[in-house]
């Protein structure tokens, strides 16, 4: 038999992207995704379940498609995108699902793999130049989303220890940046403007988005236990992301910054949540030795991430968006996957 595989967030940009690269490894025999939307990646053998924030479905779909592997893309790291309490229940609750889904008698779950952050470190002033992936964090975590990561985490440690007969890996990324991804950053830099906090120009690190895919590929392949860090090499200040990506820089005051920036963030102008304005004053910078111990190094920079997005970015304002978006459709997907009509060749995509 070959790997069974659960995903979780299989209608946002990662379960989608995660999914599509799982899809083309021999080994992988089932991919069952849950998603609380639509999916809006076109994919050839992943199963959909719609579940709710709380993916209160998992024990039952565990038990049912008798997965051997789980990975939990579904972590949300902007505090905008949904209220404190959606939030929390999409994270902490959802993850608490998932691992009592794994830890059942009888479970056949035998590997975790969580796309977690590296804002489980926080960004601080007394902070080190490197967190290593047992540095604990300066202070202790103030916005909602850092606070979410670390229960979540803590609640993955404790399941780890145990259950040692479940492999454990949980990947700590850096900011990404890529041709595709939607953050705050990238939602910034591609409306052409780079939000700094006056009298601040800290170092970041970023990953690109493809890297972050290949990582959690590489995590799902090899089974690493542990926690490791997730970062393209080198870092390198605020003003040089604004000016490689081709970015205003908007100053905004150290005191009261986010009353001063209310008013372009209510009009759609800017995106400066909480985690992202301690970012823009300390920066943060994650060791990433350990992974490249396991075997995987990104193939690009820092500064080659943010290359490549404001590349991307540059085609995207010269062309314009001209593709037709993929819709997930069941009866079509029930269709192509199932009639007896359709003509099944060898390597063809289905519809």
């Amino acid at each position: 038999m070959g790997r069974r595989i659960l995903l979780t967030g299989l209608d946002t940009f990662w379960g989608g992207k995660v999914a599509a690269a799982l899809e083309t490894d021999p080994a992988v025999e089932v991919i069952v995704g849950m998603g609380t939307g639509t999916p809006s990646v076109e994919l050839e053998r992943t199963e959909f379940v719609r579940a709710d924030n709380s993916y209160s479905l998992f024990s039952r779909v565990v038990r049912a498609t008798r997965v051997d592997t789980i990975v939990h893309t579904f972590l949300v790291l902007d505090s905008s995108a949904m209220s404190g309490r959606a939030l929390h229940e999409t994270n902490v609750i959802g993850t608490m699902n998932l691992l009592a889904a794994a830890g059942a008698p009888g479970s056949s779950i035998r590997q975790i793999v969580v796309k977690s952050s590296s804002l489980v470190y926080g960004s601080h002033p007394s902070d080190p130049a490197w967190f290593s992936e047992g540095t604990p964090r300066s202070r202790t975590a103030r916005n909602r989303v850092e606070r979410s990561l670390c229960e979540v985490e803590g609640y993955v440690s404790d399941f780890a220890e145990d259950n040692p007969g479940v492999g454990v890996t949980v990947l700590r990324f850096a900011n990404v940046l890529g041709a595709d991804i939607d953050t705050p950053i990238s939602r910034n830099l591609a409306r052409g403007v780079m939000p700094c906090v006056a009298g601040f120009d800290p170092l970041v690190q970023f990953v690109e988005e493809d890297d972050v895919v290949r990582c959690v590929e590489f995590a799902v392949k090899t089974a690493p236990r542990g926690i490791f860090n997730v970062a393209g090499d080198g870092k390198l200040p605020v003003t040089e992301v604004a000016s490689i990506a081709a970015a205003r820089r908007l100053p905004l005051p150290p005191v009261l910054t986010a009353q001063a920036a209310a008013p372009l963030v209510r009009l759609g102008l800017l995106s400066l949540p909480t985690e992202l304005q301690d970012l823009l004053r300390y920066g943060r910078g994650i060791d990433t030795t350990r992974l490249a111990e396991a075997g995987f190094r990104p193939q690009f920079s820092s500064a080659g991430a943010v290359q490549r997005f404001a590349e991307a970015n540059r085609v995207r304002r010269s062309l314009g968006d001209q593709l037709p978006r993929y819709r997930y459709e069941p009866d079509v997907e029930a269709f192509f996957r199932r009639s007896p009509a359709v003509v099944r060749d060898a390597g063809a995509p289905l519809g």
